[in-house]
């Protein structure tokens, strides 16, 4: 449990550090403050993958590899399972997690819907990070419609 908090809290100072340089940046900042921590996301989530177990690698379906991620690496991370996985079966899957432990102390309110972006960057680097290690070249993309649930969008970008 302590290990989750310190997480949350690392990530919360990462968060801040990044957007405290520049308190009302433009667009133009914003987008580089999101890059940063996507980068840091996608090494984290190498190292993740490098770290995995050889027999976990050996995967015959892009669909194992998601569902994987859903139980396992979402597990080591944050302490619990995704909820749910869809995929249109084109190289396009949905994850949704209905209580994204990064958001649930800004659910108290609607004021912190725009704010969110900033909190799901560093785990879509993670997550296309631990793909890339698996080999899979992905595009992750993450959406909040109503906190603390998100949506993380994974498009597969085929050779």
């Amino acid at each position: 449990m302590a290990d989750a908090v310190l997480f949350e809290f690392l990530h919360t100072e990462m968060v801040a550090e990044l957007w405290a340089q520049d308190p009302d940046p433009g667009p133009g900042g914003q987008k580089m403050s999101l890059s940063v921590l996507e980068g840091m996301g996608f090494r984290v989530g190498q190292a993740l993958g490098e770290r995995l177990p050889r027999e976990t690698l050996a995967f015959r379906e892009e669909l194992d590899v998601l569902k994987f991620l859903c139980k396992d690496v979402w597990a080591a991370v944050f302490q619990k399972q995704m909820d749910s996985l869809r995929t249109n079966h084109q190289g396009t899957y949905v994850l949704q997690d209905h209580s994204f432990p990064l958001l649930i102390r800004m659910a108290s309110g609607l004021q912190y819907l725009e704010e969110a972006p900033k909190f799901l960057a560093f785990t879509c680097g993670l997550l296309r990070g631990t793909l890339s290690t698996l080999g899979i070249k992905s595009l992750v993309t993450a959406s909040v419609a109503a906190l603390p649930a998100c949506k993380f969008q994974v498009v597969i970008q085929r050779s």
